[in-house]
């Protein structure tokens, strides 16, 4: 491929300092992922896949991970060539949904227990996308019907759990497609959901 890739991991190492411990979570992981393209990350339970693909978005930091050696680099035209290794807090905070969203595994722990849908699906169009609240709403009722969620309009003044598992999950894909970002990431995003999609 001519291209670069979107995403590259290369020679990458994530480790967690425990009270029982050091922990190599990840030992010398190398990828590329190009526009346009799937890649799958398969492994046995315990393997470092979740911990790779957080990695991408610096999420292990809130778990004292480091990453001792290795890199990812992510390509884009608005930011140009980023080691996310070394990323400063302000410039992962402007990759974090607009370039690369995540979908989580677990839903119910993801979306926050004492915030409405409304809020938690409005809040990242804002903020990115600089939409007003109007803009926003009319955005997310449109992707909230696009993952299949019955009487969206009824469901935004509900909170994460008055709706089941499966609705959980398809909000949470709502939200991390709602900053149309250029990469996303699934952590085994098919667990929670249910027959309907």
């Amino acid at each position: 491929m001519s291209q670069k890739p979107l995403l590259k991991f290369d020679d990458l190492h994530v480790t967690f300092f425990t009270p029982e411990g050091r922990v190599d979570a990840v030992r010398g992981v190398s990828y590329e992922v190009f526009p346009g393209e799937t890649v799958g990350v398969v492994g046995e339970s315990g393997s470092g896949k979740s911990v790779t693909a957080m990695s991408a978005l610096r999420l292990n930091d809130m778990a004292r991970a480091v990453m001792p050696s290795g890199s990812i680099t992510l390509n884009c035209d608005r930011l140009g060539q980023v080691d996310i290794t070394k990323a400063t807090d302000a410039v992962m905070r402007s990759i974090r949904g607009q370039e690369i969203a995540m979908i989580f595994q677990e839903p119910m722990t993801s979306l926050n227990p004492v915030l409405t849908i409304r809020t938690q699906l409005t809040e990242p169009l804002i903020h990115h996308q600089g939409l007003n609240m109007r803009a926003a709403e009319e955005k997310i009722l449109h992707l909230l019907r696009k993952v299949r969620i019955p009487d969206p309009d009824k469901k935004l003044d509900q909170y994460p759990h008055h709706l089941s598992g499966g609705m959980r999950q398809r909000v949470m894909i709502a939200m991390a497609l709602s900053c149309e970002p250029r990469m996303l990431i699934a952590d085994e995003p098919t667990t929670a959901l249910d027959v309907t999609i």
